[in-house]
């Protein structure tokens, strides 16, 4: 108990934040976040040690489970490519894989021995890896650029931020395709893998670093091969196989009304034409609805509060000053014009909450080192370890990569990308390249670390300030494309190691090989280098993907490339007023996160995430209240059965998701076949 007690006094409790995804706490009925509930070493003992022997790490890694891997990672591909290239928005959908991922396994064991065919028993080892490998195949669709740094860098892109505009290179973009994107990700995926592989042991066995979101990955793991668990996740495979079905039928039926520009059921004027006008409807989208029942309250009512702000109030206020902020005779699309302040404000959101959080966890971390130095000379009773501890500590560290193969892979790997990157790209100079590799190591500690503490996964944030540090240094001829590169080369390295080090928590927990994850993530991985260029050129060719006006408007490509041209320009590429507009929503930022780590817990977490608010100023905001639906569900089905509402939400939440998201691949199909739906259901004013 005074191990427990001090373990709690040392970690901080994680703030709800959210970049491309948000951390799966169990939510409470008001919306809020509780803190995961960390087994205590009785419980975890016993979950563990319930199948008996530990299997050997050969025996963790299946066929099956690489099939069962490759089936969820492109299924899950599919339905995040969709969300990247809409809104920019994804939930964290690691649940539902380990979900689906023991429900295909389990279905196909017990098919076998109803056959009468004796197959190899499905153990929760062999659950972590599949787990762990689907979720590296999806990740790089989330994480890989497609909707960001690697769209920015398309002929579409460099258009929408206006070819007139100062530092706005002519001749500045690399149209996608499916050999360059393949092999940059290979280049610069692989070697996050084994840069922090050598601390692993200091990061879960000596620092005990709590990795939330790997440790609700575990509990959940261990939960389902239990007796109890098995029963449970009958109930939510049902639960996510009816909701799956009603999503995708709905989306199909929807389709049949879509023929046209504004039509169907995704452009229904919910609140009157001129709210419409303004984006404040209800387009029926199952996968927001979805998302915003997974996404806690707070997250979804401070997007609905950006919406408001600027879809209801300063975007209105800001045309009537057309002429005289702006000049009226330009296109509305054009960055000198309304576009301009909706993109930079956006921006100085995103960056006010991003910067302040990355200070924040670089200034923790620093600050956790100092306690952990000081405290590692005295070590007391209490801080033995216990039969359990020991135990998982053994097994982790039985099956480690030896630590001379990691520095050789690292070093081969760069090479390659020193090599490889300068090639695709003769803006990026090899260099660049190699300074971020030599760098990447400790500012992937940093993150992992950070990680770990707060669950807080800061990739974008030290990509964005690659990308502005290289954009000033390469200059204004090359200064949008090597800034761009750069961030994805600085957020590829840090973002994967956290990740790895995600799933070391989980396997630590559920007595899984460290190196059957370290394979796993490495299949995975590679896995994703070619499914995720594959999935977002069927979108790309089929769908119309950067058209501010349209469904796929791919925000944040706009965004990044936007962030490059003010690294190479400063100040001088803004519109009128709109750096003092800039100045007050980047201080705004800031000062809201202060609030939420200042004022007592009961009044804190009131304040609205200001990365969330900015997320409408581009989009739109009829997902905002796609979102808002979802949380008016949970809100309503918590009051009613609150003990159902927390084990079905994510079930049925991943199935209205995987539903909607994976009506688009025949979608696509029909559109690349030049199939259009019959009808258009479209509405217009009597007067």
């Amino acid at each position: 108990m005074k191990q427990e007690r001090r373990r709690k006094h040392l970690r901080p409790s994680p703030p709800p934040g959210l970049e491309l995804a948000m951390a799966p706490y169990k939510r409470d009925g008001a919306g809020g976040h509780e803190e995961i509930r960390e087994l205590d070493d009785s419980e975890l003992g016993a979950a563990a040690h319930a199948s008996g022997r530990v299997p050997p790490w050969r025996e963790q890694l299946t066929a099956r489970g690489m099939v069962a891997s490759l089936a969820v990672g492109a299924m899950y591909s599919v339905i995040v490519m969709k969300l990247v290239l809409t809104t920019g928005l994804v939930p964290t959908l690691n649940v539902s894989a380990a979900l689906i991922a023991f429900v295909v396994l389990r279905g196909w064991t017990k098919a076998l021995a109803r056959l009468g065919v004796v197959a190899r028993p499905f153990t929760r080892q062999e659950n972590t890896v599949v787990q762990t490998c689907a979720v590296a195949c999806y990740s790089i669709a989330v994480g890989g650029g497609f909707g960001s740094y690697l769209l920015a860098l398309d002929k579409k892109a460099y258009e929408a931020a206006g070819e007139e505009t100062v530092g706005n290179v002519p001749g500045s973009y690399k149209e996608p395709g499916i050999a360059w994107m393949t092999g940059f990700l290979l280049a610069v995926s692989f070697v996050g893998i084994l840069a922090l592989v050598p601390l692993r042991k200091i990061m879960i066995i000596d620092y005990k670093l709590t990795y939330p979101s790997g440790t609700a990955t575990a509990v959940l793991i261990n939960g389902f091969h239990t007796p109890h668990g098995d029963s449970m996740a009958k109930q939510q495979v049902n639960g996510f196989t009816k909701y799956f079905g009603i999503s995708f039928f709905w989306s199909f039926f929807q389709w049949f009304f879509s023929g046209g520009d504004n039509c169907g059921f995704s452009q229904f004027p919910t609140f009157g034409l001129i709210a419409w006008k303004n984006s404040f409807f209800f387009d029926f989208s199952l996968t927001y609805v979805g998302a915003g029942m997974i996404c806690s309250h707070l997250v979804n009512l401070s997007l609905l509060l950006g919406a408001i702000l600027s879809w209801g109030v300063m975007w209105p206020l800001i045309s009537d000053l057309e002429g005289d902020w702006y000049p009226s005779n330009i296109p509305e699309s054009s960055m000198s014009s309304l576009q301009g302040y909706k993109a930079f404000i956006c921006i100085a959101l995103i960056l006010g909450d991003g910067l302040y959080n990355f200070a924040k966890i670089i200034a923790l971390t620093i600050k956790n080192l100092i306690e952990k130095s000081k405290l590692k000379n005295t070590k007391k009773e209490e801080d033995i370890p216990v039969l359990d501890d020991l135990h998982r500590n053994e097994v982790f560290v039985r099956d480690s990569l030896p630590t001379w193969l990691a520095y050789c892979g690292y070093i081969a790997l760069s090479v390659l990308a020193v090599i490889a990157i300068p090639m695709m790209f003769h803006e990026m100079k090899w260099y660049y390249v190699v300074i971020a590799y030599v760098l990447a190591p400790a500012l992937g500690f940093c993150n992992a670390y950070g990680a770990g503490l707060t669950d807080m996964n800061m990739a974008y944030n030290y990509g964005k300030v690659a990308l502005f540090i290289l954009a000033a240094w390469a200059g204004k001829d090359s200064g949008v494309v090597a800034g761009l590169v750069g961030c994805g080369l600085v957020k590829s390295l840090v973002s994967i190691s956290a990740d790895l080090m995600q799933d070391f928590k989980t396997g630590h927990l559920t007595l899984t090989s460290p190196r059957s994850m370290i394979i796993a993530q490495a299949i995975g991985t590679a896995m994703g280098c070619v499914i995720g260029p594959l999935t977002f050129l069927l979108f790309y060719k089929a769908f119309d993907i950067g058209n501010p006006e349209g469904p796929w408007k791919a925000p944040y490509a706009l965004i990044y490339r936007n962030m490059a041209i003010l690294g190479v320009e400063g100040f001088s590429a803004l519109p009128l007023h709109c750096l003092q507009l800039c100045y007050g929503f980047f201080g705004f930022a800031v000062v809201a996160n202060l609030m939420r780590d200042l004022f007592p817990a009961k009044y804190g977490r009131w304040v609205p995430l200001p990365m969330a608010m900015g997320v409408p100023f581009l989009v739109g905001a009829s997902f905002a209240i796609d979102m808002c639906v979802g949380s008016l569900v949970v809100f309503i089905w918590h009051r009613f059965d609150r003990s159902k509402a927390a084990q079905m939400v994510p079930a049925v939440a991943s199935g209205l998701i995987c539903g909607d998201g994976l009506w688009i691949f025949p979608s696509a199909l029909l559109a690349l076949a030049k199939i259009s739906p019959p009808l258009c259901m479209a509405f217009r004013s009597t007067h």
